[in-house]
């Protein structure tokens, strides 16, 4: 009888475990469609004028549609990246000058690898976009090439200490201009992982088979014991 009762407490206590872990990641999931949600809100919304704000705070603006008048300065660097079907290549991020004096970054999408050093002159645009303070880099990300202007993750304030901007990116959707062949990648939520329902679906099939395994156990000893 012992032997039951200790097989079936922890039968129903990893039961439980599991079953909370599964409630737990669909509320996760919950949380997260919300978010995104939200930024697809933030990304289809109406612009606002760049210059109409009146203070650029990364929480309550990231995302944020805005449309600004100016021109590129020339100055650019080049973060690694990849697009899917055209393989290995760069963001470019450049400097770029409103029309009412500020300098700020905009990050005017990608060139293919061979294409990183072709020279594109300094070139007036009017641009819509979103504003973004990425968080691509991790502890794996080596340190940018200063010099040869190289990153291999946006980030956003030593890449404004090498172009002498503001602590300002907008990522390019669409400009009235010249391209000078970079193809935009506008900013979606298709990059920002939502797992959740699938760590949902394993910790509620792991309590089946717990719950199996310890009806399995106690016919066991049920056996040995009559």
């Amino acid at each position: 009888m012992r032997r039951l009762l200790f097989a079936l407490v922890i039968g129903l206590g990893g039961t439980a475990i599991l079953i909370s872990l599964g409630l737990w990641q669909v509320r996760r999931m919950d949380w997260k469609e919300g978010v995104l949600a939200e930024i697809e809100a933030r990304l289809a919304a109406d612009p606002l004028a760049f210059d109409s704000l009146e203070t650029l705070d990364p929480e309550a603006l990231r995302y944020q549609a805005v449309t600004v008048a100016g021109a590129t300065t020339g100055e650019e660097l080049a973060v690694l990246s990849a697009v899917k079907g055209q393989g290995a290549g760069y963001r470019v991020i450049a400097a770029f000058e409103t029309d009412d004096g500020r300098r700020i970054m905009l990050d005017r999408g990608f060139v293919p690898e061979g294409e990183r050093r072709t020279e594109r002159p300094a070139a007036g645009l009017v641009v819509t976009g979103n504003l973004m303070w990425p968080e691509d880099a991790d502890a794996f990300t080596p340190p940018p090439d200063v010099a040869g202007r190289l990153w291999f993750a946006r980030d956003v304030p030593s890449m404004a200490g090498a172009l002498d901007t503001e602590p300002v990116l907008i990522v390019l959707r669409e400009a009235e201009g010249p391209a000078q062949g970079i193809l935009p990648r506008p900013v979606d939520t298709s990059g920002i992982p939502n797992d959740h329902f699938g760590y949902a679906v394993t910790w509620f099939s792991l309590a089946v088979a717990w719950v199996g395994m310890t009806g399995f156990f106690l016919w066991r000893i049920s056996r040995r014991t009559s």
